[in-house]
Order: structure tokens, then C-alpha cells, then sequence
């Protein structure tokens, strides 16, 4: 668990450390010492903690001229217990939201359960993006029908070629460009 890194390869475009908008500004890291884990697990220094004792994030970029962010998610996803959506919401998302944010890219493949309770902050959320979106791209299966089964699939998007695309070998407008002509071409439908 310790090995699995953020997404780095965008570092020259953006680091959510270093940008004033962010609710990471001024975050410092460590390269050698693991302060955060899933359990029992250590996992790497660089992910961001928002409250989650069993779900951390990473902000891979941020483009405020297209209203758009990419945030990567390590570990459990728990509504049930540890209400994590409503974490995300208030510390996170709502912060972003305040600052042009509309449409977000969740990258799911490391999160590895999904348990819900309510739906009511996922509805806040939709609601608060009005013209934008909420995109789930490669979440595993199971994850995704916990999501279904939970209803939360009519919040954010998941399935087809959201489930499967090769994000890590694009550019982050690439990737925003490829999201948005996939829910375009389904709310067309």
C-alpha cells in the first residue's frame, strides 16, 4: 500500500500546494516519513488527508478556466460509518466549488470498497454543479455496483468507456476533453 503513489507526472503543470485556490495551499510533505494509513497499512506521504480516517485524495490538477478538476482517491470509500462523503463535501469540494469549480473527474482504481448510507450530500453536490458534471473513470466493478446499488450513479457518472480509459498516457485537458465529449454524446442520447 506504502508504494502506491499519486499520479506525479503532471507536477509541471500542477501542484495543489502551490496554488492559493487550493484547500491544499501550502501543504508540506515528506518523502521518508509515513504519517497517514489505511488501518494497518502505511501508504505514501504524498496523498491528502481531508478528515477520512479510511479515504485520502489527491488534486492531480485544477484548471479554473474550464471549471474543471481531476482528484485521485486511494483506500475505502465509507458513507456508513465514517460519513466520507460529507467530509469531502464541506472540507474539499465545497472549497473548490466557491472558486469556479463545476465539473469534476474522480479517478476511482485504487479505491477498493464503496459503503453507503445517505445520498442527500451526493444530491448537494449535483446541485451545486448545475451546469457541470461528476465523472467516476476507472473505478473496479465491484465499486461501481456498490455505487449503483446505493443509487449514487445518478449523481456521478460511471460505465462505458468511464470504466476503462487509459488517463495516465494524456494530458489533463485531453483527459477533460475525452470525459466531457462522453457525457455529451450520453445526455445527447
Amino acid at each position: 500500500m506504502h508504494e502506491i503513489e499519486p499520479f506525479y507526472r503532471w507536477r509541471d503543470d500542477y501542484i495543489a500546494a502551490e496554488d492559493p485556490r487550493s484547500p491544499f495551499y501550502n501543504t508540506e510533505y515528506s518523502e521518508f516519513y509515513f504519517d497517514k494509513q489505511l488501518y494497518n497499512y502505511l501508504i505514501h506521504p504524498q496523498w491528502d488527508d481531508f478528515g477520512s480516517t479510511t479515504l485520502y485524495i489527491k488534486v492531480l490538477y485544477t484548471d479554473y478556466e474550464r471549471q474543471y478538476s481531476i482528484i485521485e482517491f486511494i483506500g475505502e470509500w465509507n458513507d456508513a460509518i465514517s460519513n466520507d462523503i460529507m467530509l469531502l463535501k464541506r472540507e474539499i469540494l465545497e472549497l473548490m466549488i466557491d472558486e469556479g469549480i463545476h465539473k469534476f473527474i474522480l479517478i476511482g482504481e485504487n479505491v477498493l470498497n464503496f459503503h453507503s448510507s445517505e445520498d442527500s450530500y451526493y444530491e448537494e453536490w449535483f446541485q451545486d454543479v448545475e451546469d457541470g458534471w461528476i465523472a467516476g473513470i476507472n473505478f473496479t466493478p465491484h465499486v461501481i455496483e456498490e455505487f449503483r446499488s446505493s443509487n449514487i450513479d445518478y449523481y456521478i457518472n460511471f460505465g462505458g468507456q468511464l470504466d476503462d480509459l487509459a488517463w495516465r498516457t494524456l494530458k489533463p485537458v485531453q483527459i477533460f476533453k475525452k470525459v466531457e465529449e462522453i457525457l455529451t454524446k450520453r445526455l445527447g442520447a
